[in-house]
């Protein structure tokens, strides 16, 4: 019978699979890496077009093994998606620095002179299509102008592209990723979004055998169906990149068993039933479906590694439920991302300040792995939704749950409408200001401004009864998720520092 890895064992197993996984977008796909959640499987549809998830959640991870022959043949095998296997795909955006669309440089450039965005987005399809005029010239300039010129002869090579594809029974599907850096004027980028999706679906309902794969963020795609309204005609074959909490555990263990040492595979025997998938340069170990899908599974082995309590005793909770509601927003939404970085964090604080702990994570290390994690977060949505540290920042300090009064005496207090108005006009659009997505739409309005938080997942709304609606005098709280790094306090909960 196989012995179970010792704590420092799944101590040192833990940090060597879960490095680099919070630079998921630096870091490309593996195929030791390549987990496949069963409610993501229909963000592989070649028909999908539009794929919707938030910061972290695997877009890119998914637009990059898309593009891998190798990792789309395991996703193909895996969920049973034989289409993938008959794609030719072409990035038609993305952080990489290719010739098969113009890149963040070079975009903006095309704008500031006299092309159009759907011009543009035409340039790269009939670019990845073949077209051969396009393929001789190397400057972007002038494949827009050619476009612009010989209208005709595109859509020409659009259907003869298409009947060749469907003759070969194949796909031409272009991946499109990273839309958040399109530009940085928030406006221009969501015209640009909006005549994108404008592309995609006429390739989707115009051909049978091109597509286009468009991962965004679901603010962006709301974004864009302001200024092109057919847009919602994709949201019926969209996807959703969402996580469980078995999907996060499911994806921990596939970490810990596909690491390529000895550690790895004693952990394989040890929780039994993993199958290996050969291909031409990788093996790669699929856990029993119970270890990927089933409490009942995942529970008993994670607090053989975290310990039955968050303490001494029950009243301090199971680790195993803990960790992911502390990591998940006012949505119940969790990201991957912060999921492995608490776990990696936790693994090296056992190590350094718990080291003769006799199980392999300590419970006030998944403390501190949480605070790391919210650390993650806030930067992230900082990222994608400025005004969100302008709004929150003046609450720090406070205690959780606070009055809705008390929250918005503080903003007046500050100012808030003002500061919000001048990061706005920054990239107002004078004679349509309902198209502003930098900001909240009515930054005067702070009741509007506390449901616009709410919405995000920033802010939770704590009724005291089933029939309570959100008023002046409603409690407010914000998830541990946001709470920590935003420097809230909460009686009884994760202090702000370590004791």
């Amino acid at each position: 019978m196989t012995e179970p890895l010792t704590p420092g064992e799944y101590r040192d197993l833990l940090s060597r699979a879960l490095e680099g996984t919070v630079d998921a977008d630096t870091r490309p796909p593996e195929p030791h890496t390549l987990y496949m959640p069963d409610a993501h499987r229909a963000a592989l549809y070649v028909d999908s077009t539009v794929v919707q998830g938030d910061r972290g959640v695997g877009k890119t991870f998914w637009a990059r093994s898309l593009l891998d022959a190798e990792l789309r043949e395991a996703a193909a095998a895996e969920y049973r998606i034989n289409r993938l296997n008959r794609l030719r795909v072409t990035p038609g955006y993305g952080m990489g620095i290719v010739p098969d669309y113009p890149g963040p440089l070079v975009l903006p450039s095309l704008l500031s002179g006299d092309a159009q965005p759907e011009e543009i987005w035409r340039a790269v399809l009939l670019t990845a299509l073949g077209q051969p005029e396009l393929r001789e010239k190397g400057d972007w300039v002038e494949r827009v102008f050619w476009v612009r010129t010989n209208a005709q002869s595109a859509e020409a090579t659009i259907a003869r592209a298409d009947a060749e594809a469907a003759a070969e029974n194949m796909v031409h599907l272009l991946v499109f990723d990273g839309l958040e850096h399109l530009h940085t004027d928030w406006d221009t980028r969501n015209r640009l979004i909006a005549e994108l999706l404008r592309l995609a679906m006429l390739m989707r309902f115009g051909t049978r055998n091109i597509r286009l794969k468009v991962f965004l963020r679901p603010d962006m795609f709301d974004a864009a169906k302001q200024l092109f309204p057919d847009a919602s005609k994709l949201s019926g074959n969209a996807a959703l990149l969402e996580w469980t909490r078995t999907d996060l555990y499911g994806l921990l263990f596939h970490h810990l068993g596909n690491e390529d040492d000895g550690a790895a595979e004693r952990f394989r025997r040890f929780t039994g039933g993993w199958k290996p998938f050969e291909s031409a340069t990788h093996v790669r170990y699929v856990a029993p479906p119970e270890l990927r899908n089933e409490e009942k599974a995942q529970r008993p082995l994670f607090e053989r590694i975290a310990g039955l309590y968050m303490g001494d005793n029950v009243r301090q909770g199971r680790p195993y439920a803990w960790l992911p509601n502390h990591l998940m927003d006012s949505n119940g939404r969790i990201s991957p991302r912060t999921f492995l970085k608490a776990l990696s964090v936790a693994a090296e604080t056992t190590r350094t300040a718990h080291a003769s702990y006799k199980r392999p994570l300590h419970h006030d290390a998944l403390r501190d792995g949480v605070r790391e994690a919210s650390k993650v977060r806030v930067d992230q949505i900082v990222e994608d939704t400025p005004w969100v540290a302008l709004a929150i920042t003046p609450l720090k300090g406070c205690q959780v749950p606070i009055s809705m009064r008390e929250i918005i005496r503080i903003w007046e207090s500050h100012d808030l409408p003002r500061l919000l108005r001048d990061d706005a006009s920054h990239y107002a659009q004078a004679d349509r200001p309902e198209l502003v997505r930098t900001g909240p739409r009515h930054p005067d309005d702070l009741p509007r401004l506390v449901q616009e938080l709410i919405d995000l997942g920033v802010l939770r709304h704590r009724p005291q009864s089933s029939t309570e609606q959100l008023d002046l005098f409603s409690l407010l709280d914000l998830p541990d998720i946001y709470r920590l790094a935003f420097g809230l306090g909460r009686l009884g909960g994760i202090p702000l520092t370590k004791r």
